[in-house]
């Protein structure tokens, strides 16, 4: 009798409780293939709603943005398939493959890519087009990556001056000629902020933020009309006609969506009024729309985003999967903070798309190839965990294994003689 009720007992810890079976998924990366799909959602049908009106007078059917859209979610789709099965470790291997095409199609970009409105960004492929700026995005963080996991596991300190990084301001540098300061900035930023985090040294950190303001103020300087973006930044109703125009009538949709929103398709400022209203834009409709609660649910999914993703970089079973989904987080989420920061009228327009709301089928395949490495990283990260539980080990966090002190440990303060 007492070992059946031992045994009883033993079976009650196994089975989950009643709090335990309330939660929405049953790890993280069923968390973020689910934010992921709800906004999704939301962005096809903020792509159709913003852009119908635009794609019937241009393209005489309403549906033209939101066919091409829904094809390029089937597209990311299936990069995230492939991303999701493939060990994320083979992205090491095959990143100077990935590197020099990306490279050369940033090059073949400059030399004929069709120029729209005075910029060449993308390749002619048929009927769709490829924007190997939004690649570069990625690939750099990789490379940022691959370097950053070889410093820490050797316990070598990080240089800013590297290879490396050398690579990316070349793609930094050939993205900003088309012209596209704002992925050319996202494309040298977000390894750098990586780097930053990961850890540096307090002269290299203030060198770094040295080069980085100098860099800043001759990238501005070169495009007068970027000046003159920058001054109407706060007060973009000092010249509402001119350079402030779109950041009004942004700024004008979002307040007049007030507390619940106008209605689905029934907001008006997509009707020649907001320029850019289904791709960079793209959140002022929403807003108008659906109205300051619809804007808090984003809000929240990208905060449980940057959340969960982090939660995956804790979880992750080496240093370079740590870093890897850490540089991950900071381009979707960093992205959608930047974007939103924009459209509110509280950061100069960039031309930086929300994640998965806004129009643009290189970024949307991009960014679900991106969260496609995080749940691989996730899922590792996870059998691991598994097997030490298995063997009677504690599963520890790897934060320590890349943080300041590890990497700089205190000098000794005793004198010597």
């Amino acid at each position: 009798m007492p070992k059946k009720k031992a045994d009883t007992k033993s079976n009650q810890k196994n089975q989950p409780s009643k709090s335990e079976g309330k939660r929405f998924w049953n790890n993280d990366m069923e968390a973020i293939i689910g934010i992921m799909v709800v906004l999704l959602i939301l962005g096809t049908i903020n792509v159709f709603s913003s852009s119908f009106i635009i794609a019937e007078a241009d393209f005489d059917t309403p549906y033209f943005f939101l066919k091409r859209h829904v094809i390029n979610i089937v597209i990311g789709m299936v990069a995230f398939g492939c991303c999701f099965t493939f060990d994320y470790h083979v992205w090491r291997r095959y990143i100077p493959f990935v590197l020099g095409f990306t490279i050369i199609c940033l090059i073949l970009v400059l030399l004929i890519g069709p120029a729209v409105n005075g910029a060449k960004r993308w390749l002619p492929l048929g009927i769709t087009q490829f924007q190997p700026a939004e690649m570069a995005k990625l690939v750099s963080i990789l490379l940022t990556s691959a370097y950053l996991a070889v410093q820490v596991q050797a316990k070598r300190t990080i240089d800013i001056i590297t290879p490396q990084m050398g690579i990316i301001f070349l793609m930094f540098a050939l993205t900003e000629q088309e012209p596209d300061m704002g992925t050319a900035c996202i494309i040298l930023g977000v390894p750098i902020f990586m780097m930053i985090v990961v850890g540096l040294e307090q002269r290299k950190l203030l060198t770094m933020i040295g080069i980085v303001v100098v860099g800043a103020i001759g990238m501005i300087l070169r495009q007068p009309y970027r000046i003159e973006r920058l001054k109407v930044t706060f007060d973009p109703w000092s010249d509402a006609q001119n350079m402030g125009y779109q950041t009004v009538q942004s700024l004008s949709a979002i307040g007049s969506g007030e507390l619940t929103g106008m209605g689905l398709g029934v907001g008006v400022s997509k009707y020649d009024y907001l320029p850019e209203a289904h791709t960079d834009f793209a959140f002022a409709i929403f807003c108008q729309e659906n109205g300051c609660l619809g804007a808090l649910f984003v809000f929240i999914l990208f905060a449980a985003l940057a959340v969960y993703s982090a939660r995956v970089a804790n979880k992750a079973k080496d240093v370079y999967g740590q870093i890897l989904s850490m540089g991950i987080m900071i381009l979707v989420v960093g992205q959608a903070i930047a974007n939103l920061l924009m459209v509110g009228g509280m950061f100069p327009v960039v031309g930086v798309p929300l994640p998965f709301i806004s129009y643009g089928g290189t970024s949307l395949i991009v960014t679900m190839a991106a969260m496609g490495i995080l749940v691989n990283i996730g899922r590792q990260g996870e059998k691991e965990i598994q097997k030490k539980i298995l063997a009677g080990e504690k599963p520890t966090p790897l934060t320590e294994e890349f943080s300041l002190e590890s990497q700089y440990p205190p000098k000794s303060t005793a004198k010597t003689s």
